[in-house]
């Protein structure tokens, strides 16, 4: 007997934290009749099918979530035709409300584990176990006669009475009972100290689970010096407000702080503007890279925030985003949501006007989803909102903006991954941002400029970026046309160690001797790069760069950068030394090796 709990990712490098958390509570004497499948919403259903059928599970369990919800429907209707003989059941956010209507649908699916599923899926698995293999020892440990007896199901039927929430302590940590390892390398993990959420935002989920349950600091310290003994790269903390309860946070990052082993990153999210003091400091102590925080603003029109249950501060996230990004040592991601109830087109320009003065590393840009059981799924009539009828139920429009609103705020936030997320362009977009009233502004004209010249049809590679971003700066500021090549020059080579010279880059030609001259000197009698002591000097002109300019593009001070320099500076680019936060090079003025 084998009941197949089975993933659909939305990338491979995306874990399922839901099947393993089943599979550990299940415990030793059940996980053998346990299967594990994952896969990845690019694979094709026939592939996905065929791999289920080679298994000839008896019963298939799919997670369901918003992104993966549409395949999981094709193969419920692909999976009778090949297996007839197995059960499929359902669990996951995607179909624990509206339960009723699913099965109607789908009358293929034996029934749907609604709600939290660790103890709903150890008893189904009990009972499948005494209905299949009654010889089992483990068999006589099932307390159900029947399969309507089992609380948290939703059956054809109808539903068996609601389960208790589990005591979070008594969760098992999945990741250490899981043999081989190895299928987690070059994955994100995810990883949860608490379940629930104190806030009531009438678009999240989380906002049902009224309480929030802590897990036990003793258990968090030692699955946290796992991933820190295994090195894994990163882990993502779900726990949906990480800092709502100040002394479970700063235990935690304590722990992290002083054990940190140099490697391994991680991500929480938290609402910013709960943060004290001592929170604030202790964060400013991490190494570089430690870890990274996600912040949802969402929005500042404060009658919005009303709406939707939120009662931040804005000034007060403002304060604190400054504070954490003036250590510069955590990765800081701020979200806005479009589509939000009294939020049109324009106040939506002031949100993101704010939240871009907030300065954060990633600002994500996106768009209401309207979520089976949230409050503004129960009142989206209410508030005009449409939304697509698939998941992921995105906001089509609202009382307050149009789709035609919507589909531009479509534009803007594919040019704000490009230009602002990748960080590639830091230098470049403080200056150019001068030439509009805004950055909402600059970022709504860009993306015009986009469909005029048919790029969001005929995406440009991104080596040819700085070149679209340049033919649209110049178009706005050309007697800037000294400075902004050069800034986009700067920003070239602190991302990329290229040979081949961009377009916007100066004749380096007449100072080709000068800097062969700095490279001599630097291989008999190193002072700017140490590191690369023993290196023939041609060796070190290919693993740095050196590049001219006569405005200070170097500096933050946007001030100073108007003044045309009479003799140009020397810049060297040191691709050893990044900067663990950006990425970026560092960079060295040596304008005076030379006599310059």
């Amino acid at each position: 007997m084998q009941f197949l709990l089975t993933a659909i990712n939305a990338k491979y490098i995306h874990s399922n934290p839901a099947i393993y958390s089943l599979w550990a509570y299940a415990g030793a004497e059940l996980q053998p009749f346990i299967g594990l499948a994952e896969y990845t919403i690019n694979h094709r259903t026939d592939e996905i099918l065929g791999d289920l059928y080679r298994r000839k599970p008896d019963v298939i369990g799919f997670s369901c979530y918003i992104w993966n919800y549409g395949l999981v429907c094709e193969l419920l209707r692909e999976i009778p035709k090949v297996l007839p003989e197995t059960d499929i059941w359902l669990g996951g956010p995607e179909v624990s409300f509206e339960a009723e209507k699913i099965l109607a649908r789908f009358p293929m699916v034996r029934g749907i584990m609604a709600g939290e599923g660790e103890g709903t899926f150890r008893d189904l698995l009990l009972w499948y176990v005494r209905r299949e293999r009654p010889e089992e020892e483990i068999a006589g440990k099932c307390k159900y006669a029947c399969v309507e007896e089992i609380p948290g199901l939703v059956l054809p039927e109808g539903a068996t009475p609601v389960r208790n929430l589990l005591e979070i302590d008594k969760l098992p940590f999945p990741y250490e009972a899981a043999s081989g390892w190895g299928k987690f390398d070059n994955r994100i993990i995810y990883y949860e100290t608490s379940r629930g959420c104190p806030f009531r935002c009438s678009y999240c989920l989380s906002s049902i689970d009224k309480r929030v349950r802590l897990r036990d600091f003793r258990q968090v310290k030692r699955e946290l010096q796992f991933f820190l003994d295994k090195k894994v790269p990163q882990v993502k903390l779900t726990d949906r407000t990480f800092n709502c309860n100040y002394v479970h946070a700063m235990k935690i990052w304590k722990y992290i702080k002083e054990h940190d082993n140099g490697v391994t990153n991680f991500h929480f999210e938290i609402a910013a503007d709960i943060m004290r003091e001592e929170e604030l400091d202790l964060l400013g102590q991490m190494r570089p890279g430690l870890i990274q925080l996600e912040i949802g603003v969402q929005s500042t029109n404060l009658r919005t925030l009303r709406e939707i249950n939120r009662s931040a501060d804005i000034a007060r996230i403002g304060e604190a985003a400054e504070r954490i990004r003036s250590c510069h040592n955590i990765h800081i991601h701020l979200d806005l949501i479009a589509g939000l109830p009294f939020e049109d087109f324009d106040s939506f320009g002031k949100s993101f006007n704010d939240v871009y003065a907030m300065k954060p590393h990633q600002l994500q840009l996106g768009f209401l989803k309207v979520l089976k059981g949230t409050g503004i799924w129960e009142r989206a009539d209410e508030y005009g909102i449409v939304y697509q009828s698939r998941p992921p139920y995105e906001v089509l429009s609202t009382r307050w903006i149009s789709y035609g609103g919507i589909l531009k705020l479509k534009q803007i936030e594919e040019m704000v991954e490009l230009y602002y997320n990748s960080n590639q362009f830091t230098h470049i977009l403080p200056v150019l941002v001068r030439s509009f009233q805004g950055p909402f502004e600059m970022f709504w004209q860009l993306a015009s400029f986009y469909e005029e010249k048919g790029y969001f049809t005929n995406s440009p590679a991104r080596s040819y970026r700085y070149q679209v971003l340049l033919d649209f700066a110049l178009g706005k500021a050309p007697e800037k046309e000294g400075l902004l090549r050069e800034l986009f020059t700067f920003d070239y080579y602190l991302r990329e160690n290229a040979k081949s010279r961009p377009h916007f880059g100066a004749d380096l030609s007449s100072y080709r001797e000068s800097i062969w001259e700095f490279y001599q000197k630097e291989e008999n009698k190193p002072e700017f790069l140490q590191e690369y002591s023993g290196f023939h000097a041609r060796q070190t002109m290919k693993m740095t760069h050196m590049d001219v300019f006569f405005y200070p593009v170097w500096e933050e001070d946007i001030d100073c950068l108007q003044t045309r320099r009479e003799s140009p500076a020397f810049v060297l680019f040191d691709y050893k030394k990044r900067d663990a936060l950006t990425g970026e090079a560092a960079v060295r003025v040596v304008s005076d090796f030379c006599g310059q």
